[in-house]
Order: structure tokens, then C-alpha cells, then sequence
């Protein structure tokens, strides 16, 4: 047994040992099959939440009512979910009732898909009643019982699906394909950040391309903040070698293909409810890379965008350009690393100084006076020293 397994397996035990089933159970039993790295695990018990909290000490109410909590045992915590069953779903996402009860079949009956629907016990043995292990092999997903209950217990389900194409680059199932073409409008009833959360995962996958090219096919695309009607340039994206960029540079390429710049790209992307820090790095990414398309770097623009946006500006640029960015990633670091300084407070001086020199008030002339210096020391005409700063102002201000 490999960790994190090995050290929740006495959690297991003990379980056991207090006369109750106890199952790692989801994604963590997927990925063990996929011989995938393993973060955490989650663990399924026929023991209710009071029964565990009989057995272990250290606990913390976390979901009681739908039979989870967290376990502090050995330094670490663990969340432990008492079987159940689920009745009639409301709002396409929450059940209205969750019964305990003591069978892991019916357990795993309520799960999304049948890579998802396994359990694995404390001897390694694997629990498939759905055909987990069959989906696996046959690199597919496919809902456990029908798909259109399943989506229409909780419409979410549908992204997760093409997210779950994009992290494993697996097939949808014909059947469950279909369901995602017919009830793609239920996603209207899910709240936009469930659906960013999994769209962001989905964008961030080895197989990307795929998945968006799957959103295209079955119109989930209609249903999701600012893309209905946008099908021709979400197209875009599928031409472009896109597999290496990072969640923001793929909302900025994916604002870029849909044409949305300055206020039109943040109103795109508050849309989606994504945090103002992020809105704003995508727009510093989409406004440099303007420039970026009609021009190569200055000093001065390398410094003004940081090493870490300059190098997302680039990886976007080669993108568009269908070239290889190796090189210039590495040509474009140096430059950073090779400049005088790196951001306003490296200056010898503040405005502070300025305004002492000049016995000026306060006003614009001391943001354009630091522009001035700033682009005087990156291209080396003066150095980075106080009193050759003022002598060059002075300079400046006779001529």
C-alpha cells in the first residue's frame, strides 16, 4: 500500500475493529488505478457520525448533516462520510433528504460516474459493483444508472464530465454524451462559481483542446456567462497549441478569441465572478500583449509588467504565432534579470525627494518625474544613484 494510503489505513482499522465497514473510496481509488500521484483521500463508513465520534476522540463537525467529519488522528485529519442515500434532488444540486445507511452498493449507487464509484479496503482489495475499472480500461466516461438522472439530480455533473475528459483524456460514453447535448439547459439553474470552479480545471488539463472541442459539440457552451452565440471564435482555440498555458493565460486567450479587451474583457470576466486580482492580472496580460503583437519587448515594458506577466504575454504571443517559445522565454528572462531595477521602490530616490528638490506641491509632475528616471536608469543614461538623479533633473528642467 502506497501513501497517502498507508497512513489512513489504522484509521480504517480502527473503524473496523469497533465493528463497522470502512472504504477509501472516489477519486483517490481512481487515481490509484491510473497510477496517478495521490493528494488526499477520502474515507466511506457504515458507522454514522456519532458512532465515529465515539471512536475517536478528536473531531470537528464539518458536514454533519449530510454524515461527514473530520477526524484529527496521528497528526492528520480525515474526512469520514457515513454511508447514505439521497432523495429527490432540489435545484438540480442538493438532495432534499440524506438517509444513513449500513450498504456501500447502495453507497456508491449515488455517485456521478463509475470511475468514481469504487471503494478500496484496507488489503488493497477494489469494490466495483459499477464497472469503475472497465470505464477505465476503455478510457471513458459514463454515468453510474442513467445519465439523465444523474444530471438531473445535479446539473454540475455535466462539466465535471468534459473536466474529466480534459484531466484524464478519456471519451464520454454515447449514452451520457447524449444527455449532455439534450439537458445542457439545466446548467442555468447551477450557480456560476460551481460552474468557474470546474471550467477552470477543465482549462487547466492536458487535454483541453479536447474537452472545449466536446462544449462546442453538445452546446454546453450556450449555458455558460458570455459565450452564447460565441461558437465561430471559441472555434479559435481549438488552431492554437494551447496545452502549456496556465488558467490565466487561458481566460486571456480565451478573451482574446472572443475579442474582449479593457472594460469589455473585465465585464466578460466578472461575468464569470472571477476575484478582482485576478480580473486585473488578465488584463495586464491582455493589455501588454497588445502591445506585445506590434512590437518586441523594451526595457522599460519588461519592467513595467513584471517578469511573471511578461513571460505569460510571451507564452501567449508564440501561441498566437504557432512558434516555439523556448527561446524567447529564456531571451525574455535574462532581459528581466539584467535590468538595473525591477520595480519603483529599487530607485534611489521616492517622490518624497522630489518634492524637497523642487519645493513644488504635490501633483502629476511627480509620476511623470519618476517615469522619466525610471526610463533613464533601465536604459543606463544616468545610475541609480540620488545625487546623480537630482544633477540629471536639474539638468533637465534648465533645457
Amino acid at each position: 500500500m502506497i501513501e497517502p494510503f498507508l497512513s489512513a489505513a489504522s484509521v480504517l482499522k480502527k473503524i473496523e475493529d469497533a465493528g463497522f465497514e470502512a472504504y477509501f473510496v472516489g477519486g483517490s481509488v481512481r487515481d490509484f488505478i491510473l497510477q496517478k500521484q495521490i493528494h488526499d483521500v477520502d474515507i466511506a463508513s457504515s458507522a454514522t457520525p456519532e458512532e465515529i465520534k465515539r471512536i475517536f476522540p478528536k473531531t470537528v463537525d464539518i458536514g454533519i448533516e449530510h454524515g461527514t467529519v473530520l477526524v484529527l488522528y496521528n497528526g492528520n485529519s480525515y474526512e469520514i462520510t457515513t454511508f447514505r442515500t439521497e432523495s429527490e434532488y432540489e435545484d438540480f444540486r442538493r438532495p432534499k433528504e440524506v438517509v444513513f445507511i449500513r450498504s456501500l452498493e447502495k453507497d456508491l449507487e449515488r455517485r456521478d460516474f463509475t470511475i468514481n464509484a469504487m471503494a478500496m479496503d484496507v488489503h488493497e482489495q477494489i469494490h466495483d459493483p459499477f464497472g469503475g475499472k472497465e470505464s477505465i480500461e476503455a478510457r471513458e466516461i459514463r454515468t453510474v444508472g442513467k445519465a439523465e438522472e444523474r444530471f438531473h439530480e445535479d446539473a454540475l455533473r455535466m462539466m465535471r464530465a468534459v473536466r474529466f475528459v480534459s484531466q484524464l483524456n478519456f471519451e464520454i460514453e454515447a449514452q451520457t454524451r447524449k444527455a449532455l447535448t439534450e439537458l445542457g439547459y439545466l446548467l442555468e439553474k447551477i450557480a456560476i462559481e460551481r460552474k468557474r470552479a470546474e471550467f477552470e480545471k477543465l482549462m487547466s488539463g492536458p487535454s483541453r483542446k479536447k474537452a472545449i472541442n466536446i462544449i462546442l459539440e453538445t452546446n454546453l457552451y450556450a449555458y455558460l456567462p458570455g459565450l452564447e452565440n460565441r461558437k465561430v471564435e471559441l472555434t479559435k482555440i481549438l488552431s492554437y497549441h494551447c496545452d502549456e498555458l496556465n488558467t490565466n493565460e487561458m481566460w486571456s486567450l480565451i478573451c482574446f478569441s472572443l475579442m474582449k479587451t479593457g472594460k469589455n474583457a473585465e465585464q466578460f470576466l466578472r461575468m464569470w465572478r472571477l476575484p478582482v486580482k485576478q480580473i486585473k492580472e488578465i488584463e495586464l496580460i491582455l493589455n501588454f500583449l497588445a502591445d506585445r503583437l506590434e512590437q518586441e519587448w523594451t526595457k522599460y515594458q519588461i519592467y513595467s509588467a513584471g517578469l511573471h506577466v511578461s513571460l505569460a504575454v510571451e507564452r501567449l504571443y508564440h501561441v498566437l504565432n504557432n512558434s516555439d517559445s523556448t527561446e524567447a522565454i529564456e531571451s525574455l528572462t535574462n532581459m528581466y534579470w539584467s535590468l538595473l531595477i525591477k520595480q519603483q521602490t529599487d530607485l534611489d530616490i521616492a517622490g518624497s525627494d522630489l518634492l524637497t528638490w523642487f519645493n513644488r506641491k504635490p501633483g502629476p509632475w511627480i509620476k511623470e518625474s519618476l517615469f522619466k528616471i525610471e526610463s533613464a536608469v533601465l536604459e543606463g543614461l544616468i545610475e541609480n544613484d540620488k545625487k546623480q538623479i537630482k544633477e540629471w533633473l536639474l539638468k533637465c528642467n534648465q533645457k
